[in-house]
């Protein structure tokens, strides 16, 4: 016999969770004192916004659903950019909301919302728990959908006497992860695409990659002398420096790269929704109907022909992906091996900030002597705005 409270933290405990960001509430105290004696680390936060943003932070850094806890009403409104934010960027986070007890509901209590109505657009699943004893089973598939197919937000909203109360309830069990992969007959027809295609290009984007899945992906580009672009905000994907790159895709595009982009005859988007930042609001590729040949690989089934109908369509993540296409080698030199070099050329030359310009800071030396003094594996944090423009485009991520 457990409280919710301990069955809650048990369920993350199963699930692999070592820390929590959070600002405490009194919606959830049975929580926070389940938490008391568990080896998970709380973190606590000034700020509901910063709490959920930190949890997905950490989910973007491990694949794993960063957990976040707030209470009810105002704790649960601010929470709700860093929700927003993994929404649109897939990435998991699991975020629990303190709420009013189950007798008050319904009659507008101090600072009741209802919460599937407020976060139903911009979350995958918005559940509320009425039965402490199903909390294993919520808990863990909460794990489930966050990870599979297109990462994102879950919302579990937790009713404050479904926390107090005693009941008896199986042992938590981990999710089981799923994994999407590419069959050989995709692969096949992606190769013959290549056979045929003149000026190929690659657009990297998305979650579910890794360190092996990048790895894989250079030497793909190596393999097949393909031209490389990373979508907006996904510069890590590729080496800056690699010969085969070719730019970021995303706001203020070099417009050497939106024009091979939109000549290309084929485009193969790894990963990627190719949302309006990086395709230039639907120009480099037309939706729904794309000039070029697309060939679309993401995860989420739900993703392929959402917004643009691709030629061919896979159903995998983009590291099971690159690692079963890294296979399939090249049969000769490609005839846009040339092309890639140019592109390459075309980037060092965009990503060279001026000398001089205007007013009394000079940015170009700036970030000239901050390319030269900075080590490869820095954490740089830009803001949004145009002079964000100036680490965005002239820093070369490694």
């Amino acid at each position: 016999m457990k409280t919710g409270g301990q069955l809650i933290v048990e369920a993350l405990e199963a699930n692999g969770t070592d820390r929590i960001f959070c600002v405490p509430g009194e919606s959830y105290l049975a929580v926070l004192d389940a938490l008391h004696d568990s080896p998970i680390r709380t973190i606590v936060c000034r700020q509901e916004g910063g709490a959920a943003m930190m949890a997905d932070c950490q989910g973007r850094l491990t694949g794993k659903p960063g957990i976040c806890f707030v209470t009810r009403g105002p704790g649960a409104t601010n929470a709700s950019a860093g929700i927003h934010i993994a929404m649109q960027d897939s990435v998991p986070v699991i975020l629990f909301i303190g709420q009013v007890a189950s007798h008050a509901k319904e009659r507008e209590a101090f600072q009741e919302v209802d919460y599937k109505r407020f976060f139903g657009d911009i979350a995958k699943w918005v559940v509320e728990i009425d039965d402490a004893s199903r909390i294993p089973e919520f808990v863990t598939r909460a794990f489930a959908v966050a990870t599979a197919g297109r990462p994102g937000p879950v919302v579990i909203s937790l009713p404050e006497d479904t926390l107090t109360c005693v009941v008896e309830a199986p042992a938590a069990l981990p999710h089981t992860p799923v994994e999407t992969r590419p069959g050989e007959a995709e692969l096949d027809a992606l190769e013959k695409l290549l056979a045929k295609a003149k000026r190929p290009f690659v657009i990297l984007g998305g979650t579910r990659w890794d360190a092996d899945a990048v790895a894989h992906m250079q030497g793909i580009a190596e393999a097949w002398s393909l031209p490389v672009g990373c979508s907006f905000r996904r510069q890590m994907l590729f080496d800056h420096l690699h010969p085969n790159y070719a730019g970021d895709v995303g706001i203020g595009i070099n417009p050497k790269l939106a024009t091979a982009i939109k000549q290309a005859d084929l485009v193969l988007l790894i990963g990627g929704r190719m949302g309006e930042m990086p395709s230039s609001d639907y120009t480099l590729l037309k939706s729904p109907y794309p000039d070029q040949t697309l060939v679309h690989v993401h995860a989420d089934a739900g993703e392929l022909g959402r917004v643009y109908r691709p030629a061919l369509a896979i159903n995998a993540s983009p590291s099971a992906f690159v690692e079963g296409f890294s296979k399939r080698k090249s049969a000769a030199a490609p005839a846009w091996a040339g092309e890639t070099v140019k592109l390459h050329a075309a980037y060092l030359d965009w990503s060279t900030p001026p000398e001089t310009g205007p007013g009394s800071v000079q940015m170009g030396p700036i970030m000239n002597y901050l390319e030269k003094v900075l080590p490869d594996d820095a954490i740089l944090t830009n803001g949004a705005g145009n002079y964000a423009t100036w680490v965005h485009r002239f820093h070369r991520s490694r």
